[in-house]
């Protein structure tokens, strides 16, 4: 837990709120639930905006208002509020004569932090800020905790993230992300929708995990006694609904993957996946850029995304690299006439650095070469195409190439946002990389899939030509909030168990 050099200081403040809200407790019930707002700060600012003084004189306008109380100013007879709702700030102007006798007296000991509420008449000041002239107010949830200081914030990042509920009462940014964060993704289900895909829900926790090379948690059910895990991806769940007629599919949802934790990763984490038949994996890359640019559009108000520094333009036609025009491209002395030697590979990433095991082939020994060349450089939005069938094995490999799939890879700011292939639906081809996937598990992958008999049972039914897509959501959150953390996109990310006293 980390320290707080005010700790005593605010223990005080504790006991002092605590001995107000037992002084409550003696009147009768201190959280009272019968007072209904009926508007917003955010829609009164809206409706109202173009009102004057004599406007809203001329034509009284009652509301009744709530939330948390921000700030107080306490004038004699007159005090200012300032209260927080879900949509803004709204100003109170209490009287004391205009309330009933003994509130504006009991309003004095309220404390910022109290949420409460408040009926009056619209006004504005001579400032010309909007204004609700209370008629009545009331304390409706007394707050134990101080709130932080108001231009010191909630500085420490760690307790941001330990005490969300504190950040979002405090820092506006920060209910600005999670608010992008949900335009985001209904703008993914519109757009989804509007190719006619049809939204679904597979299970979270499967008998035999698949759909990606990760790590899976593991859990045990007790009354069938047996060990089920958290999925790391939905994908065999959804292909197998394509196989049973549902042409366009997807799911945006939590994916699992017992793996490190840091600024880009987080053990939990939310995809969408789609998967339409009757396509290529050119057309979802093609998709998957007109969403991009319609959802920057829509979220921020321009295609020109600004992150960390940088600028990306998610309206320019995205780059376009296979693997291994990449690898020649960020490796000057790379000898391409050798780009598919073992030897060779192995030699070039012992040179730069990169621990390699017996059991890598030439594919994967190129796939580890560019993710430590290239992936980083990759700043503009960039897709990696025609990847490894050994690193791929639920893609269809390639008609004219069989070492590569026809698959791709879209990175962003130099990190992975999505990964899309035509998938494989030859169910002999499909059970023999699974087969060895199996092996590379027995030789110590503890990320290699495992065998899963009913989804090739399933593909012997026959699934049409099918390309899929997964796209990191919190990554993309990331981008178009300039947030330089996963766990500032992550109203709750995971940490480790907080120390109390």
């Amino acid at each position: 837990m980390t320290e707080n050099k005010n700790k005593p200081d605010e223990n005080k403040l504790i006991a002092e709120r605590r001995g107000k809200l037992d002084a409550l407790r003696e009147q009768g019930n201190p959280f009272p639930n019968d007072f209904r707002r009926n508007a917003t700060a955010g829609e009164l600012h809206q409706t109202f905006h173009s009102h004057d003084i004599d406007a809203l004189a001329e034509e009284p306008v009652e509301v009744r208002v709530a939330g948390r109380m921000m700030a107080k100013r306490v004038m004699g007879k007159a005090s200012f509020v300032k209260l927080q709702d879900r949509s803004g700030q709204i100003q109170l102007r209490l009287e004391r004569d205009r309330l009933p006798d003994g509130v504006y007296q009991a309003f004095k000991k309220w404390d910022v932090g109290d949420i409460v509420g408040a009926q009056g008449v619209l006004m504005r000041t001579k400032t010309g800020e909007l204004t609700v002239l209370a008629d009545e107010v009331r304390l409706l949830t007394k707050s134990l905790r101080p709130l932080p200081e108001k231009w010191a914030g909630l500085s420490d990042q760690e307790t941001r993230y330990r005490q969300r509920y504190v950040d979002l009462i405090i820092n506006e940014k920060s209910r600005e992300v999670f608010r992008k964060r949900s335009e985001i993704i209904t703008y993914m289900r519109g757009f989804l929708e509007s190719l006619d895909f049809l939204e679904v829900e597979t299970p979270m926790m499967q008998v035999t995990p698949g759909g990606a090379i990760a790590r899976p948690f593991t859990t045990h059910h007790n009354a069938l006694d047996m060990p089920l895990y958290l999925r790391i991806a939905p994908e065999l769940n959804l292909k197998r609904l394509i196989v049973g007629g549902f042409d366009r599919v997807y799911e945006i949802n939590r994916n699992f993957r017992n793996e490190g934790v840091s600024t880009q990763h987080n053990p939990e984490f939310t995809m969408l996946e789609a998967y339409r038949a009757y396509t290529d994996y050119t057309a979802w890359m093609d998709t998957t850029e007109a969403m991009l640019h319609g959802m920057a559009e829509a979220v921020n108000g321009t295609t020109i995304v600004e992150y960390q520094g940088e600028t990306y333009n998610f309206g320019e036609r995205f780059m376009r690299l296979t693997v291994e025009e990449a690898i020649a491209k960020f490796n000057p002395d790379f000898d391409m006439s050798k780009v598919r030697n073992r030897d060779y590979l192995a030699a070039y990433c012992e040179k730069i650095g990169v621990h390699i095991k017996d059991a890598y082939g030439p594919g994967k020994l190129q796939v580890e070469i560019f993710e430590e060349t290239g992936e980083a450089e990759l700043r503009a939005p960039t897709y990696i195409t025609q990847y490894p069938a050994e690193v791929s094995p639920l893609a269809r490999k390639n008609d004219a190439d069989p070492f590569v799939t026809d698959r791709f890879e879209l990175f962003i700011a130099g990190r992975e946002i999505a990964n899309g292939f035509s998938e494989l639906n030859d169910p002999e081809d499909q059970a023999e990389r699974f087969r060895q996937q199996v092996e590379q598990a027995a030789a110590g992958d503890d990320e290699a899939m495992s065998f899963d008999h009913d989804y090739i049972r399933a593909l012997e039914y026959g699934m049409p030509p099918t390309t899929g897509i997964g796209i990191g959501v919190d990554r993309l959150v990331m981008l178009l909030t300039d947030s330089p953390s996963i766990r500032d996109v992550l109203l709750f990310p995971h940490m480790r168990p907080e120390m109390f006293d």
